[in-house]
């Protein structure tokens, strides 16, 4: 399972390191935790799928020679639907697989060995060139209703306040950040700290509803997409 966390730093960059070698990962990740960075990890291509559906970030560091999907593989299909600065990593120093890279839409490439001030240099370099990501936005937009997301609450447009746990404003906030996105019940509760099975989160997007849909029972916003899980629609 992927070292993920919640961030609350919205000022530093997000950086997600992609390396089956575990000490490398811990390498990686303290040395940019030392230098400023939010850094959460995954041992591999599909662990760091689950890892992108939890939390946004602003570039990858992604090693090639991984088992399942390679680094190049893994940015190629990124590159289908997905900007995202990626910096891979590889212990094979050749031209052709520098030239492989960069052909696969990856931003920059280092060897290993390398040292980590170089590393630290190309990632600022690459994030110099790109937009950072805007996780300022503390209002959403879900219909009739403005959701508040640092006050925990939902306005209507005609005045009326609807309080929320903190339960429920995790997990409208997940749902509005990736409104149109189909979440499974599990990204959810990993996403809103809920333990339990997947009855938990039933339980409660019930009471969700029950607050912000004008009938519980044909909601509107926060639909079941059968077999998959929940989807909100603004």
């Amino acid at each position: 399972m992927a070292e993920t966390m919640l961030f609350s730093e919205t000022d530093k960059p997000h950086i997600l390191v992609v390396d089956d070698d575990e000490r490398i990962r811990n390498l990686i990740s303290r040395y940019l935790r030392e230098n400023g960075f939010v850094v959460a990890t995954a041992k591999d291509a599909a662990d760091a799928e689950t890892v992108m559906t939890l939390a946004l970030f602003d570039a990858l560091i992604v090693d090639v020679m991984m088992p399942g999907k390679t680094g190049y593989e893994m940015t190629r299909d990124l590159r289908e639907t997905s900007q995202i600065p990626i910096l891979l990593l590889t212990a094979l120093g050749e031209i052709d697989n520098r030239i492989e890279g960069l052909e696969s839409g990856a931003d920059d490439y280092l060897s290993k060995p390398f040292e980590p001030k170089e590393l630290l240099l190309r990632l600022q370099s690459i994030l110099r060139r790109h937009r950072p990501i805007d996780r300022t936005v503390d209002r959403i937009k879900i219909g009739k209703w403005m959701y508040r997301i640092n006050d925990d609450l939902v306005e209507g447009e005609d005045g009326e306040e609807i309080r929320l746990t903190a339960v429920e404003s995790r997990l409208l906030e997940s749902l509005a950040r990736q409104a149109g996105k189909i979440l499974s019940r599990d990204e959810l509760a990993r996403l809103c700290g809920v333990d339990g099975n997947d009855r938990t989160v039933d339980v409660q997007i019930t009471r969700l509803r029950k607050k912000i849909e004008e009938d519980s029972r044909y909601p509107r916003y926060i639909q079941t997409i059968r077999g998959q899980g929940y989807m909100l629609k603004q």
